[in-house]
């Protein structure tokens, strides 16, 4: 099985296909926007009989920038969008395996578009829900 931290560096290096987007594998004290926050959310065990499959739930934070700034919520919308070269949801499922690791990822969901405080600094951000499952 996958660890929690291969399952994490996967999915930032996916990420990495996006132009100008960084990732974090750990929640920054002092963001340096955009960047992506790649976090587990739950885990849930024995899927399959036998310690056959595991389902892993990661949120992906994209925070661009901070919330009074207009081309912070323009490049959002690009990271939100379905596909094309800025899509969260096209890059994170470019290499569906992460190369070997896990046996499939899907992107489920965008939600909580909108600002978010961090220290004392108010940022717009997306949430992403992945769905990672593990043999």
């Amino acid at each position: 099985m996958a660890s929690i931290a291969e399952i994490r560096d996967g999915i930032a290096t996916n990420l990495s296909t996006i132009s100008g987007l960084r990732t974090t594998t750990t929640i920054p004290d002092n963001p340096q926007p955009p960047v992506a926050v790649i976090q587990p959310s739950s885990i849930s065990y024995d899927r399959a009989f036998q310690r056959g499959l595991d389902e892993y739930n990661f949120v992906v934070t994209v925070i661009v920038g901070r919330a009074s700034e207009r081309q912070a919520q323009r490049l959002l919308d690009l990271y939100c969008a379905g596909s094309g070269s800025s899509s969260v949801k096209t890059a994170i499922e470019s290499n569906r395996t992460l190369t070997g690791v896990i046996q499939d990822l899907r992107v489920t969901a965008m939600r909580n578009y909108g600002t978010i405080t961090l220290g004392e600094v108010i940022y717009l951000a997306a949430e992403f829900d992945l769905v990672v499952y593990t043999q």
